[in-house]
């Protein structure tokens, strides 16, 4: 099962998000805050992390990329209900920047699209 890691400090949106995930199928940790991100993290690998850029103490963009030194592999969907990062450098490392919305059809389509195995062919030797 795919794990997701939810870095949201409004506590209305982190139980939104989660259960929407959790239906979906998908293991879900939630972090109000960043340093929490980072200890669960460490506690629980994930495949998937979405980070609002807003948070009430600090910056999501700053977690974000310890959390990519931490985990190359960590897919990152930016959260975010201000259009205007998307044109700073901090956020091109995300593999999809999305605007809040009421309707979760395109967070939810992210995820799917981000963790979805990845097919190779095989190679002839």
């Amino acid at each position: 099962m795919k794990r997701i890691l939810i870095l949201e400090d409004e506590e209305n949106l982190c139980h939104l998000y989660q259960q929407v995930l959790v239906d979906e199928g998908f293991a879900v940790v939630v972090a109000r805050d960043g340093e929490t991100a980072l200890n669960l993290l460490e506690r629980y690998p994930c495949d998937l992390a979405i980070v609002d850029i807003k948070l009430s103490a600090s910056s999501g963009l700053d977690y974000m990329q310890e959390m990519l030194n931490r985990n190359k592999r960590l897919r990152i969907v930016i959260n975010t209900a201000y259009a205007i990062y998307k044109q700073d450098f901090n956020t091109w490392s995300a593999d999809a920047y999305l605007l809040k919305s009421s309707n979760l059809d395109d967070l939810v389509q992210t995820v799917h699209r981000l963790l979805k195995p990845v097919k190779t062919k095989a190679r002839v030797v």
